[in-house]
């Protein structure tokens, strides 16, 4: 992991304090680039820094006994990785990984403690986050136990392109398993079944959505249920309902 010379951010948590309360936390905090694979924390381990991510994409993954970890969760531009500081815990429940090579906004846990306790328009930004990510959390787990694996693979590329914002973007099917919990023969099949639809172009570990409202409608309605909590929160804090 390198540092990047820049100082442009688009992550919207970050983005919505004042321009002036964003040059305070980003003159506290560093722009990395982070690159696919890495892992950026283990569950169990002490939480370092917390990352925001301007271009790339974390994933949170629960390890299970004698199975492949399974991943719980996706953090892109529009929220944070390691919450737990936010909730005063430093102790990762989650292994941190990188899914997509982007960049992000990364502060060290002290920092962050203090920038948290000094800016009341950041704690309400992650109260709102945390709330649409505990609603993912919870829908992922009910869409692991009851929906095929054809279903979650659609579910899982359409959240990957809404934080890529791009209709292309490198999986491995080896990873691509470990991210659905599912045995690499599961996503052979279930990718090729999404290709033989023209949903999809997959080929050498990298993805091209080519129909994107089709792809939506092979989706389970876990990705379609979760945006829907999200914009009601919205919609009742923007009617003053909190």
């Amino acid at each position: 992991m390198s540092a990047v010379m820049s100082s442009i951010v688009s992550n919207k948590v970050l983005n919505s304090m004042s321009p002036k309360a964003v040059r305070h936390f980003l003159a506290r905090s560093e722009q990395v680039a982070i690159t696919y694979g890495d892992i950026l924390c283990e569950p169990g381990k002490l939480i370092q820094h917390v990352y925001f991510p301007n271009t790339g994409i974390i994933s949170l993954l629960t390890p299970l006994d004698g199975h492949l970890s399974v991943e719980v969760g996706l953090v892109g531009k529009e929220g944070m990785a390691g919450l737990g500081l936010f909730l005063g815990v430093r102790i990762s429940p989650v292994r941190m990984l990188v899914q997509g090579t982007g960049t992000a906004t990364r502060m060290k846990a002290s920092e962050f403690t203090q920038a948290i306790m000094n800016q009341p328009t950041l704690q309400r930004e992650l109260k709102y986050y945390l709330y649409t990510f505990m609603a993912q959390v919870a829908q992922t787990a009910a869409c692991n136990r009851h929906h095929h694996t054809g279903k979650r693979l659609a579910r899982w590329l359409l959240m990957t392109q809404d934080r890529v914002q791009s209709n292309e973007f490198q999986l491995t099917q080896a990873f691509l398993a470990q991210m659905l919990g599912v045995r690499r023969v599961g996503v052979t099949e279930a990718a090729g079944i999404l290709q033989d639809k023209k949903l999809i172009r997959y080929s050498r570990g990298k993805i091209v959505i080519l129909n994107r409202k089709g792809l939506e409608r092979a989706s389970c309605r876990c990705y379609q249920d979760v945006n829907i909590i999200r914009e009601r929160m919205l919609s009742d804090v923007g009617n003053g309902v909190n």
